[in-house]
């Protein structure tokens, strides 16, 4: 399933300027913040208030898995606890499809959940004394589906995850990595929009992590689904997120696509985070071709046609491939939509590796 062109800027999560301030005090710190300009320290010690999230504004649009990153105490857990009203936020709003969460009795609440909103924790808190599909139509159940629609809602769900075999067994009986698919098919049984995941492969062996991650982005995408995705693991971010952000004492520090954060970190801290991740699978051709002109006057005798070509969207690993193959000029035509828009040059694809700045690159 994918999500049709009139629907893929619509926004389903609308966090406004939201605010979660924890403590007895927190109105007084609240107002204290907006009048003085209190840092998170100032509030501890003057008011004996935790600040966990900072002025935070963000939006997930349909069909997107959006990763919130950050260290632990940044704020990412409290932060994708607002978006189902877990916690109420100190101030701000919060908007699902439009509504704000706070403005929601009861009863339009629970429907929010259990119709829009499935969420997986890092511990998957199974009951034990269930089976697998029992425990997978659990959330059916509480709404008052009838046993059989609900059964087989979940036998659906299950094999989606690739657990149809072991619906009669129980969580005793299956690996970690099996009870997260459970959770997984749990939380898609009521068909929901957006998937809230909190650091669920985290507690997961690194090669079932990385098989999770892949199952989980490919199941997204073909389902249609938005996903708010939690982790401290920058690798993991990149590896599952359209975009990314990241947060540190509460507040975002940066957001944008995993190229753009790897290339253009906003800060010393971002710039930390990144230093050690690899580009050769992350850094596309558009972002560092040079025009067409310039490689002629360098290269005035190399007929452009006689290039390799790549798609724009080529990552470096490719290009590189393609690149060295003997030529006099190690060199590729790149095109989109079927037209010459750059060249990238062996120049060029060191500059994308070590993260350089594009100025200076006249010298092939």
């Amino acid at each position: 399933m994918t999500t049709p062109d009139h629907q893929a800027d619509e926004i389903l999560v609308d966090c406004q300027s939201v605010w979660k301030v924890f403590g007895e005090k927190a109105p007084a710190a609240m107002k204290a913040i907006r009048e003085q300009g209190l840092s998170k320290r100032d509030v501890l010690r003057e008011f004996s208030c935790m600040v966990g999230v900072s002025a935070v504004s963000l939006q997930v649009k349909r069909g997107e898995i959006f990763c919130i990153m950050g260290l632990s105490g940044s704020g990412k857990s409290t932060l994708i606890r607002l978006f189902n009203r877990l916690i109420a936020p100190t101030q701000g709003r919060i908007l699902v499809k439009g509504k704000d969460l706070a403005t929601l009795d009861a009863a339009a609440l629970r429907a929010m959940r259990a119709h829009h909103i499935g969420m997986v924790f890092q511990s998957v808190a199974l009951l034990p004394h269930r089976t697998v599909l029992e425990n997978t139509a659990f959330g059916l159940e509480v709404q008052g589906v009838p046993k059989a629609q609900r059964n087989a809602t979940a036998v659906e769900a299950l094999g989606k995850v690739g657990l149809s075999d072991w619906r009669d067994h129980y969580p005793g009986e299956l690996s970690g990595g099996m009870q997260q698919r459970v959770g997984l098919a749990r939380a898609i049984t009521a068909d929901p929009e957006i998937i809230l995941m909190d650091e669920p492969f985290s507690a997961l062996d690194p090669l079932i992590r990385r098989q999770l991650q892949d199952e989980f982005r490919a199941l997204t995408k073909q389902l249609g689904k938005s996903s708010v995705f939690i982790t401290h693991d920058l690798d993991e971010a990149i590896r599952i997120g359209d975009r990314i952000a990241i947060m540190k004492d509460g507040a975002l520090v940066q957001v944008g696509t995993a190229e753009e954060i790897v290339r253009h970190p906003a800060d010393d801290y971002v710039a930390e985070f990144v230093a050690g991740i690899s580009r050769l699978h992350l850094v596309k051709a558009r972002s560092i071709m040079r025009p067409v002109g310039e490689f002629h006057a360098i290269h005035p005798d190399v007929r452009v046609e006689d290039l390799p070509r790549a798609a724009a969207g080529a990552v470096i690993a490719e290009l590189i491939a393609l690149s060295t193959r003997g030529r006099a000029v190690d060199a590729v035509a790149i095109v989109e939509d079927e037209g010459l828009v750059g060249i990238v040059t062996p120049r060029d694809l060191l500059h994308g590796i070590q993260g350089a700045p594009d100025a200076g690159r006249a010298v092939a």
